[in-house]
């Protein structure tokens, strides 16, 4: 399997409340309706929970370094079932279409440019 991982922040225009509401009714919905283009098999979005929680989680993590990386408001993981699958999303027009389609969304409510994104192969330990 090999997995995108998102880390997401929000434009700075969207509440807490505002972003996960768009991503979780409006941005998840456009993703499912291209999951056969871009052959995904799986998508989950993580949604922040408590931000004091998170924020109290940060303070310890971080050892009381003042700054230390801020706190995402999302994680999204998609999976395909193999690289030919991913690399598909490049040459064909509908993938690519289907790619072009959830960019224009994702510019809406997603700060881009401080939001990650990395492939791995995932790795079961157990489970």
């Amino acid at each position: 399997m090999i997995k995108l991982t998102f880390c997401l922040r929000r434009l700075p225009s969207f509440t807490l409340e505002e972003f996960q509401d768009y991503w979780l009714n409006k941005h998840g919905p456009l993703v499912a309706s291209h999951r056969e283009a871009l052959r995904i098999q799986r998508y989950v979005q993580l949604h922040s929970g408590d931000p004091a929680m998170a924020e109290a989680l940060r303070a310890v993590r971080a050892g009381g370094i003042e700054n230390a990386p801020e706190i995402y408001d999302g994680v999204a993981q998609l999976w395909w079932a193999n690289a030919e699958d991913l690399a598909a999303i490049g040459t064909e027009p509908d993938a690519i279409e289907a790619g072009r389609a959830l960019l224009d969304d994702e510019q809406k409510f997603i700060d881009l440019a401080n939001s990650p994104l990395w492939f791995g192969e995932e790795k079961v330990i157990f489970g």
